[in-house]
Protein backbone atom coordinates (compact mmCIF):
# COMPACT_ATOMS: atom_id res chain seq x y z
CA UNK A 1 0.00 0.00 0.00
CA UNK A 2 1.38 3.40 -0.98
CA UNK A 3 1.39 6.33 1.53
CA UNK A 4 -1.69 8.55 1.44
CA UNK A 5 -3.06 11.66 3.13
CA UNK A 6 -6.25 11.58 5.18
CA UNK A 7 -8.77 14.34 5.83
CA UNK A 8 -12.43 14.82 6.72
CA UNK A 9 -14.71 16.72 4.37
CA UNK A 10 -16.16 19.86 5.95
CA UNK A 11 -19.23 19.76 3.70
CA UNK A 12 -20.58 17.98 0.66
CA UNK A 13 -19.42 20.90 -1.51
CA UNK A 14 -15.96 20.48 -0.04
CA UNK A 15 -15.92 16.79 -0.98
CA UNK A 16 -17.17 17.52 -4.50
CA UNK A 17 -14.63 20.31 -5.00
CA UNK A 18 -11.82 17.95 -4.04
CA UNK A 19 -13.07 15.30 -6.46
CA UNK A 20 -13.55 17.73 -9.33
CA UNK A 21 -10.05 19.21 -9.09
CA UNK A 22 -8.19 15.90 -8.74
CA UNK A 23 -6.95 13.56 -11.41
CA UNK A 24 -9.13 10.45 -11.72
CA UNK A 25 -8.48 8.17 -8.78
CA UNK A 26 -6.12 10.50 -6.91
CA UNK A 27 -8.73 11.25 -4.25
CA UNK A 28 -11.17 8.65 -2.91
CA UNK A 29 -14.12 9.16 -0.60
CA UNK A 30 -14.17 7.00 2.52
CA UNK A 31 -17.35 5.88 4.28
CA UNK A 32 -17.43 2.26 5.48
CA UNK A 33 -14.25 1.43 3.57
CA UNK A 34 -14.98 -2.29 3.45
CA UNK A 35 -14.16 -2.53 -0.26
CA UNK A 36 -11.91 0.48 -0.80
CA UNK A 37 -9.39 -0.51 1.86
CA UNK A 38 -9.05 -4.05 0.51
CA UNK A 39 -8.41 -2.62 -2.97
CA UNK A 40 -5.75 -0.34 -1.55
CA UNK A 41 -4.06 -3.15 0.36
CA UNK A 42 -3.87 -5.15 -2.86
CA UNK A 43 -2.45 -2.12 -4.75
CA UNK A 44 -5.41 -2.16 -7.13
CA UNK A 45 -6.21 1.48 -6.38
CA UNK A 46 -3.57 3.91 -5.15
CA UNK A 47 -5.15 7.20 -4.06
CA UNK A 48 -3.00 10.05 -2.82
CA UNK A 49 -5.71 11.13 -0.39
CA UNK A 50 -8.70 9.66 1.42
CA UNK A 51 -11.52 12.03 2.32
CA UNK A 52 -13.78 10.89 5.15
CA UNK A 53 -17.47 11.63 4.46
CA UNK A 54 -19.07 9.58 7.25
CA UNK A 55 -19.84 12.61 9.40
CA UNK A 56 -21.36 14.91 6.80
CA UNK A 57 -24.74 16.20 7.99
CA UNK A 58 -25.74 16.78 4.34
CA UNK A 59 -25.14 13.13 3.45
CA UNK A 60 -28.00 11.16 4.95
CA UNK A 61 -27.99 7.81 6.62
CA UNK A 62 -30.96 5.87 7.88
CA UNK A 63 -34.36 4.97 6.49
CA UNK A 64 -37.14 7.52 6.04
CA UNK A 65 -40.74 6.86 5.04
CA UNK A 66 -42.46 9.55 2.98
CA UNK A 67 -45.88 9.90 1.37
CA UNK A 68 -44.33 8.77 -1.94
CA UNK A 69 -42.24 5.83 -0.74
CA UNK A 70 -39.10 5.21 1.29
CA UNK A 71 -35.70 6.90 1.11
CA UNK A 72 -32.47 5.16 2.10
CA UNK A 73 -29.54 7.44 2.83
CA UNK A 74 -26.22 6.61 1.21
CA UNK A 75 -24.64 6.13 4.64
CA UNK A 76 -27.28 3.64 5.78
CA UNK A 77 -25.48 0.48 6.83
CA UNK A 78 -26.37 -2.97 5.59
CA UNK A 79 -27.15 -3.91 9.19
CA UNK A 80 -29.75 -1.13 9.40
CA UNK A 81 -31.38 -2.37 6.20
CA UNK A 82 -31.34 -5.97 7.41
CA UNK A 83 -32.95 -5.05 10.75
CA UNK A 84 -35.53 -2.52 9.51
CA UNK A 85 -39.11 -3.44 10.42
CA UNK A 86 -40.40 -1.00 7.80
CA UNK A 87 -38.40 -2.62 5.00
CA UNK A 88 -39.29 -6.10 6.23
CA UNK A 89 -42.95 -5.18 5.92
CA UNK A 90 -42.80 -3.24 2.65
CA UNK A 91 -39.75 -4.58 0.78
CA UNK A 92 -38.75 -7.89 2.39
CA UNK A 93 -36.35 -8.83 -0.41
CA UNK A 94 -34.12 -5.92 0.67
CA UNK A 95 -33.77 -7.15 4.24
CA UNK A 96 -33.11 -10.65 2.90
CA UNK A 97 -30.44 -9.42 0.49
CA UNK A 98 -28.73 -7.31 3.16
CA UNK A 99 -28.81 -10.19 5.66
CA UNK A 100 -27.11 -12.52 3.19
CA UNK A 101 -24.26 -10.11 2.47
CA UNK A 102 -20.85 -10.57 4.11
CA UNK A 103 -20.48 -11.01 7.88
CA UNK A 104 -22.31 -9.27 10.76
CA UNK A 105 -19.19 -7.21 11.45
CA UNK A 106 -18.98 -6.01 7.84
CA UNK A 107 -22.71 -5.31 7.67
CA UNK A 108 -22.29 -2.98 10.65
CA UNK A 109 -19.62 -1.03 8.73
CA UNK A 110 -20.60 -1.28 5.06
CA UNK A 111 -22.77 1.53 3.68
CA UNK A 112 -25.43 1.31 1.01
CA UNK A 113 -23.60 3.73 -1.28
CA UNK A 114 -20.36 1.81 -1.03
CA UNK A 115 -22.11 -1.50 -1.53
CA UNK A 116 -23.54 -0.37 -4.87
CA UNK A 117 -20.13 0.93 -5.98
CA UNK A 118 -18.00 -2.05 -4.96
CA UNK A 119 -15.76 -3.51 -7.62
CA UNK A 120 -15.75 -7.13 -8.88
CA UNK A 121 -14.30 -9.94 -6.80
CA UNK A 122 -12.69 -11.61 -9.82
CA UNK A 123 -9.32 -13.02 -8.78
CA UNK A 124 -7.65 -11.64 -11.90
CA UNK A 125 -8.91 -8.14 -11.10
CA UNK A 126 -8.00 -8.43 -7.41
CA UNK A 127 -4.48 -9.71 -8.04
CA UNK A 128 -1.63 -7.30 -8.73
CA UNK A 129 0.02 -10.06 -10.80
CA UNK A 130 -2.47 -9.53 -13.64
CA UNK A 131 -3.19 -6.41 -15.66
CA UNK A 132 -6.67 -7.45 -16.60
CA UNK A 133 -8.86 -5.62 -19.10
CA UNK A 134 -10.86 -3.91 -16.35
CA UNK A 135 -7.65 -2.39 -14.96
CA UNK A 136 -6.59 -1.08 -18.38
CA UNK A 137 -5.04 -4.22 -19.85
CA UNK A 138 -5.56 -5.70 -23.30
CA UNK A 139 -7.45 -8.84 -22.34
CA UNK A 140 -9.74 -10.44 -19.80
CA UNK A 141 -7.75 -13.38 -18.44
CA UNK A 142 -10.89 -14.88 -16.92
CA UNK A 143 -12.55 -15.34 -20.30
CA UNK A 144 -10.33 -18.32 -21.14
CA UNK A 145 -8.98 -18.94 -17.64
CA UNK A 146 -10.44 -19.89 -14.28
CA UNK A 147 -13.99 -18.66 -14.77
CA UNK A 148 -16.21 -20.91 -12.67
CA UNK A 149 -17.68 -17.91 -10.80
CA UNK A 150 -18.02 -15.63 -13.81
CA UNK A 151 -20.67 -14.26 -16.16
CA UNK A 152 -23.33 -15.96 -18.26
CA UNK A 153 -24.65 -12.78 -19.88
CA UNK A 154 -23.45 -9.53 -21.36
CA UNK A 155 -21.41 -8.05 -24.18
CA UNK A 156 -18.62 -6.51 -22.11
CA UNK A 157 -15.04 -7.74 -22.66
CA UNK A 158 -15.00 -8.24 -18.86
CA UNK A 159 -16.68 -11.43 -17.63
CA UNK A 160 -16.45 -10.62 -13.91
CA UNK A 161 -19.80 -10.42 -12.11
CA UNK A 162 -21.25 -7.64 -10.00
CA UNK A 163 -20.79 -8.55 -6.32
CA UNK A 164 -23.65 -6.62 -4.68
CA UNK A 165 -26.70 -8.52 -3.42
CA UNK A 166 -28.60 -5.29 -2.73
CA UNK A 167 -28.09 -3.97 -6.25
CA UNK A 168 -30.31 -6.63 -7.82
CA UNK A 169 -32.92 -6.38 -5.08
CA UNK A 170 -33.14 -2.60 -5.44
CA UNK A 171 -33.40 -2.87 -9.21
CA UNK A 172 -36.30 -5.30 -8.79
CA UNK A 173 -38.33 -2.69 -6.89
CA UNK A 174 -37.60 0.01 -9.52
CA UNK A 175 -35.43 2.07 -7.18
CA UNK A 176 -33.96 5.42 -8.16
CA UNK A 177 -30.58 6.86 -7.18
CA UNK A 178 -29.92 10.49 -6.29
CA UNK A 179 -26.45 11.78 -7.15
CA UNK A 180 -24.69 15.05 -6.41
CA UNK A 181 -21.66 16.48 -8.20
CA UNK A 182 -20.05 19.62 -9.56
CA UNK A 183 -22.90 20.12 -12.03
CA UNK A 184 -25.56 19.78 -9.34
CA UNK A 185 -27.96 17.00 -8.44
CA UNK A 186 -29.51 14.41 -10.70
CA UNK A 187 -31.83 11.46 -10.10
CA UNK A 188 -32.02 8.47 -12.39
CA UNK A 189 -33.46 4.97 -12.35
CA UNK A 190 -31.08 2.43 -10.90
CA UNK A 191 -31.42 0.59 -14.22
CA UNK A 192 -29.65 3.54 -15.87
CA UNK A 193 -27.04 3.82 -13.14
CA UNK A 194 -25.54 0.39 -13.83
CA UNK A 195 -23.86 -0.10 -17.20
CA UNK A 196 -21.70 -2.86 -18.63
CA UNK A 197 -18.00 -1.94 -18.80
CA UNK A 198 -16.98 -0.93 -22.32
CA UNK A 199 -13.79 0.11 -24.07
CA UNK A 200 -14.31 3.79 -23.28
CA UNK A 201 -15.82 3.25 -19.82
CA UNK A 202 -14.23 0.45 -17.80
CA UNK A 203 -16.56 0.72 -14.85
CA UNK A 204 -19.93 -0.70 -13.86
CA UNK A 205 -21.80 2.56 -13.20
CA UNK A 206 -22.48 5.92 -14.80
CA UNK A 207 -21.27 7.77 -11.69
CA UNK A 208 -19.10 10.70 -12.76
CA UNK A 209 -15.69 11.22 -11.21
CA UNK A 210 -16.91 14.29 -9.27
CA UNK A 211 -20.16 12.73 -8.02
CA UNK A 212 -21.25 10.81 -4.95
CA UNK A 213 -24.38 8.85 -4.13
CA UNK A 214 -26.71 10.78 -1.82
CA UNK A 215 -29.68 8.45 -1.42
CA UNK A 216 -31.82 5.70 -2.91
CA UNK A 217 -35.56 6.17 -3.39
CA UNK A 218 -37.98 3.22 -3.23
CA UNK A 219 -41.41 3.80 -4.79
CA UNK A 220 -44.50 2.64 -2.95
CA UNK A 221 -45.58 -0.83 -4.05
CA UNK A 222 -49.17 -2.11 -4.02
CA UNK A 223 -50.06 -3.65 -0.68
CA UNK A 224 -50.46 -7.10 -2.21
CA UNK A 225 -46.97 -7.10 -3.74
CA UNK A 226 -44.78 -10.02 -2.69
CA UNK A 227 -41.01 -10.20 -3.01
CA UNK A 228 -38.12 -12.50 -2.20
CA UNK A 229 -34.35 -12.65 -2.60
CA UNK A 230 -32.60 -16.02 -2.84
CA UNK A 231 -28.87 -16.59 -3.03
CA UNK A 232 -26.75 -19.64 -3.82
CA UNK A 233 -23.19 -19.61 -2.46
CA UNK A 234 -20.22 -21.93 -2.60
CA UNK A 235 -20.14 -21.78 1.21
CA UNK A 236 -23.15 -21.84 3.50
CA UNK A 237 -22.63 -18.28 4.75
CA UNK A 238 -20.63 -15.09 4.21
CA UNK A 239 -19.80 -15.66 0.56
CA UNK A 240 -20.56 -13.76 -2.63
CA UNK A 241 -23.36 -15.07 -4.80
CA UNK A 242 -22.80 -17.79 -7.33
CA UNK A 243 -26.31 -16.78 -8.34
CA UNK A 244 -28.81 -14.45 -6.72
CA UNK A 245 -32.45 -14.01 -7.71
CA UNK A 246 -34.65 -11.06 -6.79
CA UNK A 247 -38.31 -11.69 -7.60
CA UNK A 248 -41.24 -9.28 -7.23
CA UNK A 249 -44.84 -10.25 -8.04
CA UNK A 250 -48.11 -8.36 -7.76
CA UNK A 251 -51.28 -10.39 -8.23
CA UNK A 252 -54.58 -8.91 -9.34
CA UNK A 253 -57.11 -11.60 -8.52
CA UNK A 254 -55.74 -14.84 -9.89
CA UNK A 255 -53.46 -13.20 -12.48
CA UNK A 256 -49.98 -11.72 -12.31
CA UNK A 257 -50.31 -7.97 -12.91
CA UNK A 258 -46.69 -6.97 -12.33
CA UNK A 259 -43.41 -8.88 -12.30
CA UNK A 260 -39.74 -8.10 -11.83
CA UNK A 261 -36.99 -10.69 -12.05
CA UNK A 262 -33.37 -9.63 -11.55
CA UNK A 263 -30.36 -11.95 -11.47
CA UNK A 264 -27.16 -11.39 -9.52
CA UNK A 265 -23.85 -13.17 -10.02
CA UNK A 266 -24.39 -13.78 -13.73
CA UNK A 267 -23.27 -10.52 -15.41
CA UNK A 268 -21.07 -7.49 -14.85
CA UNK A 269 -24.18 -5.64 -13.65
CA UNK A 270 -27.45 -6.79 -12.05
CA UNK A 271 -29.21 -8.56 -14.90
CA UNK A 272 -32.91 -7.96 -15.44
CA UNK A 273 -34.69 -10.89 -17.14
CA UNK A 274 -37.21 -8.83 -19.10
CA UNK A 275 -38.37 -11.62 -21.41
CA UNK A 276 -39.28 -13.72 -18.37
CA UNK A 277 -41.13 -10.78 -16.82
CA UNK A 278 -43.22 -10.30 -19.96
CA UNK A 279 -44.11 -13.98 -20.02
CA UNK A 280 -45.42 -13.79 -16.45
CA UNK A 281 -47.72 -10.79 -16.95
CA UNK A 282 -51.37 -11.77 -17.28
CA UNK A 283 -50.78 -15.43 -16.41
CA UNK A 284 -52.00 -17.48 -13.49
CA UNK A 285 -49.18 -18.19 -11.04
CA UNK A 286 -48.34 -21.87 -11.28
CA UNK A 287 -45.41 -24.23 -11.83
CA UNK A 288 -45.80 -24.25 -15.59
CA UNK A 289 -45.47 -20.48 -16.03
CA UNK A 290 -42.56 -20.38 -13.59
CA UNK A 291 -40.77 -23.05 -15.62
CA UNK A 292 -41.42 -21.08 -18.79
CA UNK A 293 -40.14 -17.86 -17.20
CA UNK A 294 -36.98 -19.61 -15.99
CA UNK A 295 -36.31 -21.03 -19.44
CA UNK A 296 -36.77 -17.61 -21.05
CA UNK A 297 -34.50 -15.97 -18.48
CA UNK A 298 -31.69 -18.37 -19.45
CA UNK A 299 -32.36 -18.43 -23.19
CA UNK A 300 -29.50 -16.08 -24.04
CA UNK A 301 -27.01 -17.41 -21.50
CA UNK A 302 -23.52 -18.12 -22.90
CA UNK A 303 -21.62 -20.24 -20.37
CA UNK A 304 -17.86 -20.10 -20.20
CA UNK A 305 -15.71 -23.22 -20.02
CA UNK A 306 -16.07 -23.75 -16.27
CA UNK A 307 -19.39 -22.15 -15.26
CA UNK A 308 -22.02 -24.12 -17.16
CA UNK A 309 -23.43 -25.32 -13.84
CA UNK A 310 -24.73 -21.78 -13.28
CA UNK A 311 -27.38 -22.25 -15.97
CA UNK A 312 -29.01 -25.13 -14.11
CA UNK A 313 -28.53 -23.42 -10.75
CA UNK A 314 -30.07 -20.16 -11.94
CA UNK A 315 -33.05 -21.93 -13.51
CA UNK A 316 -33.84 -23.77 -10.27
CA UNK A 317 -33.40 -20.64 -8.15
CA UNK A 318 -35.75 -18.64 -10.39
CA UNK A 319 -38.48 -21.28 -10.09
CA UNK A 320 -38.10 -21.37 -6.31
CA UNK A 321 -38.04 -17.58 -5.94
CA UNK A 322 -41.18 -17.08 -8.02
CA UNK A 323 -43.05 -19.74 -6.09
CA UNK A 324 -41.99 -18.18 -2.79
CA UNK A 325 -42.92 -14.68 -3.97
CA UNK A 326 -46.41 -15.90 -4.85
CA UNK A 327 -47.08 -17.42 -1.42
Amino acid sequence: MRPFAYSSARSMDDAIDLLSTAQDGEIRLLAGGTDLLTLMKADIVEPCQLVDIKRLDELPGGIEETSQGVTLGALTTLAEIEQSDLLQQRYPLLTQAAGLAATPQLRNMATLGGNLLQRPRCWYYRSHHFRCWLKGGDQCQAHDGQNQFHALFGESPCVAVHPSDLAGALLAVDAEVRLCGAEGERTLPLADFFVEPAEDHRRETTLRSDELIVSIYLPTLPASTRSVYLKAMDRAVWAFALVGVAAVLHLDGDRIAHARLVLNGVASIPWRAESAERALIGERPDEAIYNQAADLALRDAVPLEHNGYKVTLTRQLIRRALAMAES
